[in-house]
């Protein structure tokens, strides 16, 4: 076997050394990656298989699978231990690395970007308990207010939007409002819903951005007021956000600057639920309290999204989150899956930084 035949497997070294070296540079991995050919690719696929009406990681799957069921056959077809030993592990090496690579090149180069905080210049600090219980009082009163404007009933809330109808509302949210975060959000990303019903909660997610598709998809079991955020969390991905803390930052700044009333209380009352779990953490006495006198129709909303959520109660939860945590401490996310827990902090700052420049 000539080594011309390992050619994808240097293709993924040579990426990964591209990325430990972009890693010295995020400032050229911005200007380079992350603001030129990243949004090229974005819109080479959204005017390809962003087309396409149902998720396209069905197509990636038969893909593997069909390669695989060639390497099977021509594994099959070699005489003797050491030929097949040879071609298994050349076949291991190239499969492996042309993964490597693609997955660098359609988005994991965005990892060594420079973060997202850091060109904001946001110091999110940790909030003690009166800072948070201040911060709580606001976004119920916001949660409140964005409640009212869509129903006075103080039943739970049900179906409010079609999902196609909610993915382009949200697409145009981030549009229109990327440029107070000083991003530039182009293209037409696809958030669809993974079929079937329940499977991503089961497996411990509710939704996920797939970079060989270029697709993000969320499990359709979702409550109708989780759909929004995880929506507009996701097509941050699609964006070249790879920080799960700053995709939720992005999509609660997003959604909350809505004119859609449906999307600010979307992420509000995600947002309460972050800092209601804060504030159990440091006085679980005063925290039930607080939420035994939220409003009844907030109350009744948490109490549907966790009904929702125990539907469909995950198998491999803990294996799913050290997975999780694992591959994103691998990519330089330093807090892991604790990313997702820094939107009061976030929040807290980004209110402080509009209540100053206003």
């Amino acid at each position: 076997m000539g080594r011309s035949n390992w050619n994808w497997a240097f293709l993924g070294l040579f990426a990964l050394g591209l990325r430990v070296l972009a890693g010295f540079f995020p400032e050229l991995t911005d200007q380079f990656y992350s603001r030129t050919l990243f949004p090229a690719i974005r819109n080479g696929i959204d005017l390809s298989l962003g087309f396409l009406p149902f998720p396209t990681v069905y197509l990636f799957i038969g893909l593997i699978i069909s390669i695989f069921w060639v390497s099977l056959r021509r594994f099959l077809g070699f005489k003797g231990r050491k030929n097949r030993a040879q071609y298994l592990l050349q076949a291991s090496a190239n499969g492996l690395g042309g993964l490597v690579f693609f997955f660098l090149l359609l988005w994991g180069y965005n990892y060594q970007r420079t973060p997202i905080i850091e060109q904001l210049a946001l110091q999110p600090q940790t909030l003690n308990l009166q800072q948070l219980k201040e911060e709580l009082e606001l976004t119920q009163r916001l949660a409140f207010r964005d409640r009212e404007q869509i129903s006075q009933d103080t039943l739970a809330l049900t179906e409010l939007m079609r999902f196609a109808d909610l993915e382009d509302l949200v697409r145009l949210a981030m549009q229109e409002n990327s440029e107070v975060l000083g991003l530039n959000f182009i293209g037409h990303p696809r958030t669809k819903q993974f079929s079937p019903e329940g499977f991503m909660r089961r497996m411990g997610i509710i939704g996920i951005y797939f970079p060989y598709t270029g697709e993000s998809y969320l499990d359709p079991s979702l409550h109708p007021l989780e759909k929004p955020f995880t929506i507009a969390h996701e097509m941050a991905h699609s964006y070249g956000i790879t920080d799960e803390g700053e995709a939720n930052f992005i999509a609660w700044v997003i959604c909350t600057r809505s004119e859609e009333p449906l999307l600010r209380y979307a992420a509000n009352l995600l947002l309460l639920r972050y800092q209601l779990r804060d504030y159990y953490e440091m006085d679980p006495e005063a925290a039930l309290g607080w939420m035994e006198a939220l409003p009844r129709g907030i109350i009744q909303d948490l109490i549907a999204i966790r009904e929702a959520s125990k539907a469909y109660p995950p198998i491999w939860l803990e294996l799913s989150r050290k997975t999780n945590d694992l591959f994103l401490k691998s990519q330089g996310v330093k807090a892991g899956v604790n990313s997702y827990q820094q939107l009061p902090m976030l929040a807290s700052a980004w209110r402080q930084r509009m209540v100053e420049e206003n």
